[in-house]
């Protein structure tokens, strides 16, 4: 029997490497609060036109979303 992937507790990383556990099957979250000294520089920080900023956690064991481009041949 496969296991439903909502209920699996599943790690994020933000670019500061702090983890965050949640029970979701999402494969990125918002991280809104921004308390951290080091969030106005997070590599990983996004500030929309319009809305309030937010850092992405990703999936602590998911490669970098632009990882795939390195195997492109200029």
């Amino acid at each position: 029997m496969k296991k439903d992937p909502k209920n699996q507790k599943r790690t994020f990383k933000a670019g500061c490497q702090r983890t965050w556990e949640v029970i979701t099957a999402e494969p990125d979250l918002a991280y809104l609060e921004l308390a951290f000294p080091e969030c106005p520089t997070c590599p990983h920080r996004v500030q929309p036109e319009g809305a309030k900023p937010f850092c992405t956690l990703r999936l602590q064991d998911a490669p970098h979303p632009f990882a795939s481009l390195g195997n492109l041949k200029l």
